[in-house]
């Protein structure tokens, strides 16, 4: 049966959304990389406040939680993907479709938050987490073969795909501690269409979606900018 994302629906602000668990990993061998280094994807909850900063550039930098492992440095990482972001109620959604339990941080998630569409989030948008960090919402998860191992069900980077709910990537505009049960604020969201799950799509299956992401601007991931632009080229010859 197909995982049917939940439909966006216009944002109101709510007293409800919260940081259920932060999550962190070690670094752990993996038959599912290449990477010498492993994997930190098994992300647990700790119950202890977790410095957050801009850890710096991807390739040099892991992750934007202290004690948390980022080993392959090529596509994790980096202040653009400084702290990622999944929502419990699309866990659930998962566990009821695969039949099994999925856990806070099972989807190697550093936040599982609760009360928040993150796959509806717009790219660009802001959100301050109690009275610490100030984190940019900049890019969907794009599923790789260690995941796909991680979980270990049959087809998963398809259906993942397919379902696009893939949870956030976030930048740490503002250093500071983030503990489980946090409150967040959305603080700012930019006037534009350009949704984590809009992105996802254009960078996935949708191809033809690319040129209207620009319009998202300097909150896009550097990478999305440059495919959505090389695009937008090959099209226009």
């Amino acid at each position: 049966m197909p995982h049917t994302p939940r439909p966006s629906t216009p944002y109101v602000p709510s007293t409800a959304s919260t940081v259920l668990t932060v999550n962190v990993g070690r670094a752990m061998p993996s038959a599912h990389t290449d990477w010498p280094g492993g994997t930190g994807i098994d992300k647990q909850p700790v119950d202890r406040p977790v410095r957050v900063a801009a850890p710096g550039p991807k390739g040099r930098a892991g992750s934007g939680l202290a004690g948390d492992s980022v080993c392959d440095l090529r596509h994790h990482g980096g202040n653009d993907q400084a702290v990622y972001a999944y929502a419990r109620e699309d866990l659930d959604v998962w566990e009821r479709e695969l039949g099994r339990e999925l856990a806070n941080g099972a989807f190697g998630e550093n936040l599982t938050t609760s009360g928040i569409d993150v796959s509806g989030a717009l790219v660009g948008e802001r959100w301050r987490v109690g009275s610490g960090p100030l984190l940019e919402v900049s890019s969907p998860r794009i599923p790789c073969r260690t995941f796909a191992g991680w979980l270990g069900e049959r087809g998963w980077i398809k259906r993942f795909t397919q379902a696009a709910v893939p949870g956030a990537y976030l930048r740490v505009l503002e250093p500071g501690e983030i503990r489980s049960g946090d409150h967040v604020e959305i603080v700012h969201r930019p006037d534009h269409e350009v949704t984590v799950a809009f992105l996802f799509r254009a960078e996935t299956t949708e191809r033809e979606l690319l040129p209207r992401v620009l319009v998202a601007g300097d909150a896009l991931h550097p990478e999305a900018r440059d495919a959505a632009l090389k695009y937008r080229s090959a099209k226009a010859i």
